[in-house]
């Protein structure tokens, strides 16, 4: 099962008021389990980016001005997560921006039976209790020092743990499997280790087992060693 973190940076909080997409992040996961195949897409929004979003992700005119328009790296970012389940932390927001970049060079939209809203799922899980990426980063031990800005690659990264843990734990799934395999097999590795090697036992019968065995025979009735068919 293929999965798609993502999390996108933008210019503001609608396009239909002319705001766009900045970048676009995104982490693979295969069974639960981080691939390390990540994409990381720099984008020319093809307008100014007001100085409040710059204080947020601190992504500024000057960084995006040779960066491509969205119509040169769409195929890119849709061949990556193509056939996969996206996982994305308050989707409303991302996807109403990224299915209007979508429509904007004609390529239909993505439906909401391939989208898993991890904020849903934190506030089922936790409710009352903030549900924000910081909170529960903090909520689960999860190191995020290093986001002193919003980034789509970076909190798409944090947000793959997040997810996980939300499952059930970094073991789940297949992890746990791999874990229960590998102490079954250690526990096979110390018993084998403590057997004795026996050395393999001569069976070729001496002339008086030989004789015995006759003698044994001529005492039962019809033996079944004495039929030749």
């Amino acid at each position: 099962m293929k999965e798609i973190v993502l999390d996108t940076e933008t210019t503001g909080m609608d396009p239909h008021n002319g705001d766009r997409i900045v970048e676009i992040g995104c982490v693979e996961l295969l069974n639960h389990i981080p691939t390390g195949k990540t994409l990381q897409i720099y984008i020319n929004p093809e307008r100014a980016i007001p100085a409040e979003a710059i204080a947020i992700h601190g992504i500024t005119n000057e960084f995006v001005a040779d960066k491509p328009i969205f119509s040169q790296i769409y195929s890119e970012f849709m061949e990556f997560i193509e056939g996969s389940k996206l996982i994305i932390h308050n989707a409303e927001f991302d996807m109403k921006f990224i299915n209007w970049e979508l429509g904007q060079v004609g390529h239909p939209a993505i439906g909401w039976g391939n989208v898993i809203d991890t904020l849903g799922m934190a506030r089922k899980k936790f409710p009352g209790s903030p549900a924000n990426l910081d909170a529960l980063c903090r909520r689960f031990s999860i190191d995020n020092t290093e986001r002193t800005y919003h980034g789509a690659l970076l909190d798409s990264e944090l947000l793959a743990e997040v997810y996980l843990e939300l499952l059930g734990g970094r073991q789940h799934g297949l992890g746990l499997a791999a874990e229960t395999a590998k102490a079954e097999q250690a526990e096979k590795n110390s018993v084998n280790a403590k057997r004795k090697l026996k050395q393999p036992r001569a069976h070729k019968a001496s002339a008086e087992e030989l004789a015995a065995h006759e003698g044994l025979l001529g005492k039962i009735k019809d033996p079944l060693w004495k039929k030749t068919d």
